[in-house]
């Protein structure tokens, strides 16, 4: 089966898990980390169990990677790297801003994306070489100038870089129209591809997070690399999206210059 044969199926399964997501919200997480955790658990562990099963009956030969902040990706061979509740924070919050993730892996790389989320009604799909989709429409990057540009940044929960995201926010305050932090780096990352975000940059070992979103984003034009302007992979430690009219000054601010903005 190709990954175009392969892309509804994936779609039919995200939509499920996404389903009984919102269906087993908590009524309450209580006030301490141990009972937020414990709550989120009840929902994330059974309906990231549905996407193991339903995903590997799917592609038996495929393997699974864990959920895990700074995932290691196999150079060779196929690998499932999901989310059931990407936007933890914001779903447990009751706020919109969260989805299923599900992204296959092909020698190193990602060939399949499907992102849902399912209280803004946003399907963002992708597959290697057929562009980016939400909705089912074709999407594309902005054309913007960056200081006309919406700006996004988000931290790794576990490993962040304190000191290079703050003297990164600082630039791009000054040379952006706006920076913002609007939810779940995968989502966030995809909205480049769309246009609905200019540009998405980060600090630190994220691929869990950032592999769905760099193929939306890749498929609708825009240019994904580290922060040193090279190619992104998994085991990068900085991230960069942003339309190709803006990339070069995005990379000139981080890098402390100011560019043809």
């Amino acid at each position: 089966m190709s990954y175009r044969e392969l892309l509804p199926q994936v779609i039919g399964i995200a939509r499920q898990v996404g389903a009984y997501v919102q269906e087993h919200r908590p009524a309450a997480v209580g006030a301490s980390m141990a009972s937020v955790m414990e709550a989120f658990g009840t929902v994330d562990g059974p309906a990231g169990e549905f996407l193991r099963e339903r995903l590997g009956a799917l592609r038996p030969q495929s393997a699974w990677s864990p959920d895990e902040i700074g995932t290691v990706v196999a150079d060779h061979g196929e690998t499932w790297v999901c989310d059931a509740v990407d936007g933890a924070v914001q779903f447990l919050q009751g706020l919109p801003h969260w989805g299923v993730t599900i992204t296959l892996i092909a020698g190193g790389e990602p060939v399949l994306a499907v992102l849902w989320a399912p209280q803004l009604d946003a399907l963002y799909t992708a597959v290697k070489g057929g562009g980016a989709h939400l909705n089912g429409r074709r999407v594309r990057t902005s054309a913007k100038r960056l200081s006309a540009a919406l700006a996004c940044t988000s931290q790794p929960p576990y490993n962040p870089e304190p000191e290079r995201a703050g003297a990164s926010l600082t630039a791009m305050l000054r040379h952006t129209l706006a920076v913002r932090n609007l939810g779940p780096t995968a989502l966030q990352v995809a909205q480049v591809g769309s246009g609905h975000v200019d540009v998405f940059w980060e600090y630190g070992h994220d691929a869990n997070n950032l592999l769905p979103g760099s193929l939306i984003a890749r498929e609708g034009g825009a240019l994904v690399t580290d922060a040193d302007g090279d190619p992104w992979t998994p085991a990068s430690s900085t991230f960069v999206a942003a339309a190709p009219i803006l990339h070069s000054d995005v990379l000139n601010v981080l890098r402390g210059h100011r560019g043809s903005c």
